[in-house]
């Protein structure tokens, strides 16, 4: 008897041969009382058996999720860091990317191996940079530019 299930069903099957009645107060309230065990023996069951089922399904979520990190995170290879102490295993691009000037539409390639974001690119046709720092850099130089027409 190893389920409470089961223990409950031989407490019931004793209560059934001592031929316990509901007419006699103390049998009615033993009787009552081995039904609510019942209840949640029956009860307990169906929570174990949920749990193991979350159980694996948590377990199968984990292994999933291994496989992500070794896709994402591949600890084999060497990599910069980011900055939050794990090391990500960056591999450098390859290929090359075409780019269009902002201010004047010359267009030019760059070898992504190569490439360093630190660096202020310069368009050979006009001379402005190709990747203005922000939004207000580009409005200043359209100003200066207004200003040097005028």
């Amino acid at each position: 008897m190893d389920k409470l299930t089961d223990k409950v069903a031989y407490l019931l099957g004793l209560a059934e041969g001592m031929k316990l009645s509901e007419d006699v107060p103390e049998q009615k309230l033993m009787l009552k009382m081995l039904d609510v065990m019942r209840e949640f023996a029956e009860h307990a069951e169906e929570l174990r058996h949920d749990h193991d089922d979350l159980a694996e399904y948590v377990g199968n979520i984990d292994e999933d999720l291994e496989e992500v990190e070794a896709a994402l995170f591949d600890e084999d290879e060497e990599g910069e860091e980011c900055g939050c102490g794990h090391d990500h295993g960056e591999e450098p691009l390859e290929g090359e990317m075409e780019y269009e000037c902002p201010h004047c539409g010359y267009e030019t390639k760059f070898d992504l191996a190569d490439f360093d974001f630190e660096e202020d690119y310069l368009c050979p046709q006009c001379g402005k940079p190709f990747f203005p720092e922000s939004e207000d850099d580009e409005d200043e130089e359209n100003e200066e530019e207004t200003e040097e027409r005028e």
